[in-house]
């Protein structure tokens, strides 16, 4: 698995129908919104909406915003149930002040919290997918890195472009060239797992007609990650505009647990290519799935990834007085505490074993969940622990990979849920029956 080299005014309803309006609003999807009242919701106001704020008017001078703290809750319901996400507009305004206000609103910090709860569950989606087909399989470097079968990859929906597997895009319909990797027979190392799974996690995010419509073929190109540079994919290539960069995540620390759904990274060797004994175990590349509260709380105590630098060259260490020989010692010690194995230990080596243990019982090990191909989504330490097995003359480290979900990829999605509303207001427009002439006075 090889790491890649180093965006007029509206009147206030009673308390209870106010009540029954926002709930019916946050309910419902946004392609399907009616007004909760007259004049019925701009766009803005229904996207955000959707993404979970709450938006009321009062008898206020001034727009009063609650962002709150939503990159740190577990879900959207946990940050409702902490008042996050909540703005009050003066009851006086009219609908253009109103939408000028909330537009605004949607270009925030808190905001991008917010798409970020949905963000992480189509992550979830798109990894849970791709983990449930046995038919997606891994295949060493030196097979090619991408393998379609005897049928070709013209019949799973996608044409190469490069030579030796090294670079595809979709020939048809996007939606249907991913479920080649969702439902087919396909064969790829864990560099392009990861690109599919981005690629399935914004499928995921628009749902099939959106996905097929906003992308171009170019833009969803898998292979090499040089090749990717070089073509219009909006993951690493022309079209991909402004990238994150944080490898050590300090600063996505700092925001809290959601700030890393769907973000790209790779669990890479420290020590040159001479002391690999596995090479097409160098590296794993991963997206983060999910990263539980404990998990977060420790990531932002130490300051982000680089403290773990640190924690898996003492389990390197500590590993080195524990081998045994076997191609699953550590997994079989660490993770299924092999009772047998654990019991041919002398007492120093027991000591050992029980400080990798105490080490490996940080909360990071154990809630911060990564999809690798084809091993499915599982905590980063278990991915520590296999690779002390398949290189052990060399520590690891842990970074997150450049990436635009915060960025470029939010603009386009916030952009295309806005045009969609706004299609959708035209259409009923124009569909609306005549206005009845008045009656003579």
């Amino acid at each position: 698995m090889r790491h890649p080299p180093g965006p007029p005014p509206r009147s206030t309803p009673p308390p209870l129908r106010r009540r029954l309006a926002s709930l019916a609003l946050l309910a419902a999807p946004l392609s399907g919104l009616a007004a909760a009242s007259a004049p019925p919701a701009s766009c803005p106001e229904r996207l955000l909406a959707e993404l979970g704020w709450t938006v009321r008017s009062a008898a206020v001078a001034e727009m009063a915003v609650h962002p709150g703290l939503p990159c740190t809750r577990a879900d959207l319901a946990d940050a409702r149930a902490a008042g996050d996400l909540r703005v009050t507009l003066p009851a006086h305004w009219d609908a253009g002040a109103r939408e000028a206000a909330l537009r605004g609103l949607v270009d925030t910090q808190a905001t991008r919290c917010a798409y970020m709860f949905v963000l992480g569950d189509a992550t979830r989606r798109a990894t849970a997918a791709l983990a449930g087909n046995p038919g997606y399989r891994f295949s060493a470097l030196q097979l090619g890195w991408i393998g379609f079968g005897a049928g070709g990859a013209r019949a799973q929906g996608w044409e190469r472009f490069r030579s030796f597997g090294r670079g595809y895009q979709p020939s048809g319909g996007n939606s249907t060239a991913l479920d080649a990797f969702y439902r087919g027979r396909v064969r790829s190392e864990c560099g392009v797992g990861r690109q599919v799974a981005q690629l399935a996690t914004q499928r995921e995010l628009y749902g099939d007609a959106a996905f097929d419509a906003e992308f171009a073929p170019g833009e969803l190109s898998i292979g090499t990650f040089l090749t990717l540079h070089r073509t219009d994919s909006i993951l690493l290539g022309a079209h991909a505009g402004e990238f994150f960069a944080d490898g050590h995540a300090v600063r996505t620390s700092r925001l809290g647990r959601q700030a890393f759904m769907g973000v790209p990274g790779f669990v890479f060797h420290v020590f040159d290519r001479s002391y690999l004994d596995d090479i097409n175990n160098q590296a794993e590349n991963f997206v983060v799935a999910d990263v539980d509260e404990a998990a977060a709380a420790a990531l932002a105590r130490h300051g982000g990834l680089g403290h773990y630098d640190g924690v898996n060259r003492q389990l390197w260490e500590l590993a080195r007085g524990l081998r045994a020989g076997g191609v699953r010692h550590f997994q079989r010690l660490l993770v299924e505490r092999d009772p047998q194995l654990r019991a041919a230990l002398d007492p120093q080596q027991r000591a050992g074993l029980a400080r990798m243990e105490a080490l490996l019982d940080d909360p990071f090990y154990r809630g911060f969940e990564v999809y690798v191909h084809h091993k499915g989504v599982r905590p980063v330490g278990w991915h520590v622990v296999r690779l002390l097995d398949r290189n052990p003359r060399t520590p690891y480290a842990i970074e997150l990979g450049l990436h635009n979900l915060h960025t470029t990829l939010y603009r386009r999605w916030i952009g295309q849920r806005l045009r969609a509303c706004g299609d959708e207001a035209g259409a009923r427009t124009a569909h609306a029956p005549p206005a009845s002439p008045a009656s003579p006075g």
